[in-house]
């Protein structure tokens, strides 16, 4: 919607704080609205952007107990993640 994120690409993956508000596909705030009670930036990757192959949920399924890296999207660190279960909305 036109707004700026960040000032630059590395501040968006080093601890600056986005600028939000944040919007999904379909228009709603991710950043406050309550379908998104977790707000995690899911990404697979490991804290240098390489693809975290163990952790991606690549082939999971509902009923799995896969894992895979997510960032909370207030914290600025993108690729900071930790490991979620799959299966967290």
């Amino acid at each position: 919607q036109g707004q700026l994120l960040a000032k630059s690409w590395s501040s968006l993956f080093g601890g600056a704080a986005l600028r939000g508000p944040i919007y999904s596909f379909n228009g709603r705030n991710v950043l406050a609205d309550p379908l998104w009670p977790q707000r995690l930036a899911w990404h697979g990757s490991t804290p240098r952007g390489g693809h975290a192959r163990r952790w991606d949920c690549q082939g999971w399924r509902s009923s799995g107990t896969a894992q895979g890296m997510a960032s909370a999207l207030g914290e600025g660190r993108l690729l900071a993640g930790q490991r979620h279960n799959c299966s967290t909305p």
